[in-house]
């Protein structure tokens, strides 16, 4: 697997959980706003951690880590993320995916297969926007799949939406109506990035929101979360 980065430890990344991140290269997306833009294609910037290493790392912090995060990137491009996840599991860590919903078949076969205690999909944009918001072609009918995997399913999931600027209230309306009935809903803060880096220029955008799209958002998810900071009004 195709290891890009490694962060040591999060209290963040997986809810409740002191976890390792692992950061694997490539993506199937352009997002303008990625932070983590080095991880889209190959750069020869990018250190590449060798697996038997990050393995070794884990081994060492059992007992003191929970769980084990694994990012990008896109996860799901990795075709031994099976096996590294199986590796993960065998150590008694739980573990945690970020995925941009592009594989269902591959996120199905995961879960089947219990290696999954967690998943946290994106959801870009209504689909009708995926290409403007994603800068990249993209199989709608491929992320409506993996929404109604987790849907369907007892695993613990989230979707989550970054508000950028291109989005509006009622594309978060139409968002939440495609996940209607989800475990959970986070609404993420916008933070500028540098368009070749990919880190973070300091600029952060405070988005209101109306109290009225703010109630139906509630109806149509079990827990709506904020992270960042919005206004209400």
């Amino acid at each position: 697997m195709k290891i890009a980065g490694l962060q040591k430890n999060s209290m963040i990344d997986y809810p409740g959980n002191l976890s390792a991140v692992v950061f694997t290269q490539g993506c199937n997306m352009n997002c303008g706003y990625c932070h983590n833009r080095c991880l889209i294609g190959v750069s020869s910037q990018n250190e590449i951690f060798e697996q038997d290493s990050v393995i070794d790392f884990l081994k060492k912090r059992r007992g003191l880590l929970d769980s084990v995060v694994v990012s990008g990137g896109e996860p799901t491009l990795q075709k031994d993320l099976p096996e590294f996840l199986e590796t993960v599991k065998s150590m008694g860590y739980k573990t945690k995916l970020d995925t941009n919903g592009t594989n269902p078949g591959l996120l199905r076969l995961m879960i089947k297969n219990k290696l999954l205690d967690y998943v946290a999909m994106d959801i870009k944009a209504p689909l009708c926007k995926y290409r403007k918001i994603c800068c990249s072609p993209v199989d709608t009918r491929k992320l409506s799949e993996s929404i109604n995997i987790l849907k369907g399913d007892t695993i613990a999931y989230e979707f989550r939406t970054t508000y950028t600027p291109e989005l509006c209230d009622e594309d978060l309306m139409d968002i939440s109506e495609m996940i209607k009935g989800a475990q959970r809903y986070v609404i993420q803060q916008y933070r500028e990035v540098d368009s070749k880096e990919g880190k973070y220029t300091g600029c952060v955008e405070k988005r209101n929101i109306l109290k009225s799209i703010l109630q139906e958002l509630i109806k149509r998810v079990d827990a709506l979360q904020f992270r960042g900071d919005f206004g209400f009004v």
